[in-house]
């Protein structure tokens, strides 16, 4: 027997809909973020659409594809208590194309996924528009993406923000770390905060989730609100470092694990790295979170970049030449013979 109920409810909405998943609304969303969109594409794009984004590879010789997939953490619970949501949208863009980079990549297409409880356009537009200016920046293509509205996974007012990108390197011109040597040289580029990594534990610092007020106090240094200090966008470093590359041995993003989890992942084996702590001035964000919550420095230096967000091994030879370009790298460290398990020391 054929039934003859309709997929409403009584309020005339679709069942769907009622269960809190109005496909409607997502769609209204897609088409007002789609100009958006389409002005990242590079001419190699050839659609976004017919479930899946088309880009072709042009003008190379030998191209080896690198791929990387992050997320923005619970960075995301701070941009929502302060209902600001553009900014993470261009950090997860920055932190994805930061990874490739220390292959030599160039970026060629994005794509991100956002999962809400409920859909929230405001918010989805804001986090585009972010996704949307960092893509620009460095001639990327948002090429897809998945806005996910999942009630009973997500609270009405959480979500979550992930990207992908892929890029391509001539297989010949790969950084792989395989050539260096003791004695070469660590240089440090400055970060512009936190950047993407160890939100659980300040939260937990400041108590955060129990009082959110405490994210509009100032602070006499860095002498602005917290939250404003906490939403720095996380720098991207390839424009400044691009020009550099045939100098370069090795990159490594400080991300989450601090020095020790990231420099050692491009050293060959059988070599670590000496880091000097003196040889910057870590900026007071650290320093108050170090404060404030009694943590320890060595558990400081393995969860934060500590103010250097991307580091940069060279050759003696090339410090000169790569400080013309990037006059605020500064050298922080050297290459040594590893000390057993210990990789990174500092001193």
């Amino acid at each position: 027997m054929k039934s003859s109920s309709r997929p409403e409810d009584l309020d005339g909405k679709s069942a769907y809909a009622s269960a809190g998943v109005d496909i409607s609304l997502a769609d209204r969303v897609k088409r007002a973020v789609a100009q958006q969109v389409r002005s990242t594409y590079r001419p190699e794009v050839l659609g976004s659409g017919c479930f899946g984004g088309m880009f072709q590879l042009k003008q190379y010789e030998d191209p080896v594809l690198v791929s990387s997939v992050d997320g923005v953490g619970t960075k995301l619970k701070i941009a929502s208590l302060l209902d600001k949501h553009d900014t993470v949208g261009a950090d997860i863009v920055n932190h994805c194309v930061n990874d490739i980079f220390c292959c030599g990549a160039e970026p060629l297409f994005f794509l991100d996924y956002i999962a809400m409880g409920r859909l929230k356009p405001k918010h989805v537009e804001a986090i585009v528009s972010g996704i949307v200016q960092a893509c620009r920046e460095v001639d990327c293509s948002l090429i897809g993406g998945e806005t996910a509205e999942m009630p009973g996974m997500y609270s009405d007012n959480d979500y979550d923000l992930v990207g992908f990108i892929v890029g391509v390197v001539e297989r010949r011109n790969i950084i792989d770390g395989s050539n260096i040597v003791p004695g070469d040289v660590i240089l440090g580029l400055p970060s512009s905060g936190l950047h993407t990594n160890g939100y659980s534990l300040v939260r937990k610092v400041f108590n955060v989730d129990a009082n959110p007020s405490c994210l509009n106090k100032i602070y006499p240094e860095p002498g602005k609100t917290l939250g404003e200090e906490l939403l720095h966008v996380h720098r991207c470093y390839y424009p400044q470092l691009r020009p550099v590359l045939p100098l370069v041995k090795g990159l490594a993003h400080i991300t989450g694990g601090g020095f020790e989890g990231n420099i050692p992942r491009v050293l060959p084996h059988g070599l670590g790295a000496r880091v000097d702590k003196g040889s910057w001035s870590v900026p007071p964000i650290f320093r108050l979170i170090q404060e404030t919550g009694e943590v320890e420095e060595t558990e400081m230096y393995r969860v934060f970049n500590m103010g250097m967000g991307m580091t940069i091994v060279c050759s003696p030879q090339q410090v000169a030449g790569i400080a013309i370009v990037l006059p605020e790298a500064r050298t922080i460290g050297e290459i040594t013979e590893a000390e057993g398990e210990q990789r990174v020391t500092f001193g």
